[in-house]
């Protein structure tokens, strides 16, 4: 990748461990080894995969092919809902590792809120000693609204270091956004490239504008904004053009543009369940 404009593509994260802010997202690629190499071979440096999405043993094959060191890629799983509570946490954790026959999860998500507080909480207690048994780098969450964030803050617990949501122009999250920004937890975008959704003026425009497709248009609006996208592709060449954000720069006008078209939760394309009891 060229030298970026006007952005960084890394972050410290509070664990003191560092994300890549472009990452590859793998969701519903039964054949993800491809795209793992492609990207990787681009100058990716973060995979975004999850135990629901039944791929980890091929994004860890993809690491070892790919002739970067293991300690230069950041992984990332998450636990998925009929695995919450502390005993099945663990177990699921030890699980991943082995499928990517690592010694280590980089980042390690609980998928979503889709349980009860006890549970949640108990699933959250397990990845922070998955954590303290050098298991996991960094410990986060998905799909976590305010309400569940601050469920853990009220326990006393250490507050994510990631929280992993939908975001895109037509939903911004906002008071999801406004609550992590406040107490120091990262945000990551997933569905980036809102499903391809992108038939949109605004974005067209800045893209015929800059001569970048719509897709590099929103990775970048991301980038700009200060989260971490997660693009997702099956397809290698679409991988590498994905990532072909660091040559051109969005002016304040773009981006004022693209952040109009925020519709709040009517804009959702995904699963998105932020609200979950």
């Amino acid at each position: 990748m060229s030298t970026p404009l006007a952005i960084d593509t890394t972050v410290r994260l509070r664990s003191g461990y560092e994300l890549p802010l472009l990452g590859l997202g793998v969701y519903l690629n039964n054949d993800a080894k491809p795209a793992c190499l492609a990207a990787l071979r681009a100058g990716y440096r973060h995979i975004d995969s999850a135990r629901m999405y039944g791929n980890e043993a091929q994004v860890g094959e993809a690491v070892r092919e790919s002739g970067v060191p293991r300690s230069q890629i950041y992984i990332t799983s998450k636990i998925q809902n009929d695995e919450h509570g502390y005993e099945k946490t663990l177990a699921a954790v030890d699980d991943s590792l082995q499928k990517l026959g690592s010694e280590y999860v980089d980042y390690m998500l609980i998928h979503s809120a889709m349980s009860d507080t006890p549970t949640r909480l108990a699933t959250w207690r397990a990845l922070i000693d998955a954590k303290k048994a050098g298991k996991v780098r960094s410990v986060g969450v998905s799909n976590y609204g305010v309400k569940h964030l601050e469920e853990i803050r009220k326990a006393g617990l250490e507050l994510p270091d990631i929280n992993q949501i939908e975001l895109q122009p037509l939903n911004q999250q906002k008071p999801i956004v406004d609550y992590c920004k406040q107490h120091g937890v990262f945000i990551e975008a997933y569905a980036p490239l809102m499903r391809a959704q992108w038939d949109v003026p605004a974005i067209l425009e800045v893209a015929k504008k800059h001569n970048k497709s719509p897709a590099q248009v929103l990775v970048r609006w991301s980038l700009q904004r200060g989260f971490a996208p997660l693009p997702k592709s099956s397809d290698p060449a679409r991988v590498v053009s994905n990532a072909a954000v660091y040559d051109f720069e969005l002016s304040a006008e773009d981006v004022a543009a693209i952040d109009a078209l925020d519709r709040g939760k009517e804009g959702t394309i995904t699963w998105n369940p932020v609200d979950a009891d």
